[in-house]
C-alpha cells in the first residue's frame, strides 16, 4: 500500500552542517521531520517526510547546506506506507515462511531496496534498519517465497551495485528465527 507520501533522506559526512541542514529543511517547506540520526563513522542522517512538492524544496535547502559533505540522498515518491512502519524498528510476525534479507554499505540505501521491495510483490517488511555499525543499513522481510524472491530482487536492483554487501533469500525459514527477525 502506498502511502501517498513523499519521504526522503539526506546523509552527511558532518554532524554540525548536518544539524544546519536541518533546520534550513524544516524552514523551507511544509514537511514533516520523521528523525535524524548520528551514524558510524560521525555521518549525520535526516528523514523527513510530506507532500512531494514540499520534500523536494526541502531537501533542495537541505543540500545546498551540505555542499560537499553531502554522502548520499533518496527521494521516495508515494513511499511504500510499509517502509515508513518499519523504519528502524520491527513489526511483528507470528509465522515467516519465506525470509529475505538485503544489506547494504550505506545507512539510506536499505530505505531505498525497501520500498522497492514492498512494491514488487506481496511481502511483508519486518525491519528496514539504518542505524547499524559501520555505517551499514538492511531490510528484512518474509513472505511466500516466490514474493521475497521477487522482492530483493526488486530491492538490489533498485540500489547502485557498489552499495550491496549481500542478499540471501531463506525460502523456509526455522520457527526460531520470529524471535530474532520477527518480533
Amino acid at each position: 500500500m502506498l502511502s501517498n507520501l513523499a519521504v526522503g533522506f539526506l546523509e552527511s559526512s558532518s554532524i554540525a552542517k548536518g544539524i544546519e541542514a536541518t533546520d534550513a529543511m524544516v524552514k523551507m517547506a511544509s514537511i514533516k521531520l520523521a528523525k535524524t540520526t548520528i551514524v558510524a563513522r560521525g555521518k549525520y542522517i535526516i528523514f523527513i517526510t510530506g507532500p512531494q512538492g514540499e520534500v523536494e524544496s526541502s531537501m533542495r535547502a537541505g543540500r545546498e547546506v551540505l555542499g560537499k559533505t553531502l554522502v548520499d540522498e533518496v527521494l521516495i515518491r508515494n513511499a511504500s506506507s510499509q517502509v515508513i512502519a518499519s523504519l528502524d524498528k520491527r513489526i511483528p510476525v507470528e509465522t515467516l515462511g519465506a525470509v529475505g534479507i538485503i544489506e547494504t554499505k550505506e545507512a539510506i540505501a536499505a530505505v531505498l531496496a525497501a520500498d522497492a521491495a514492498a512494491k514488487a510483490a506481496n511481502v511483508h517488511l519486518l525491519e528496514t534498519k539504518t542505524v547499524v555499525g559501520g555505517g551499514k543499513g538492511y531490510v528484512t522481510m518474509c513472505g511466500d517465497v516466490g514474493d521475497v524472491r521477487t522482492a530483493v530482487a526488486a530491492g538490489i536492483t533498485a540500489i547502485k551495485k557498489e552499495l550491496l554487501v549481500s542478499q540471501v533469500v531463506i525460502p523456509n525459514a526455522d520457527p526460531q528465527l520470529v524471535g530474532t527477525i520477527g518480533k
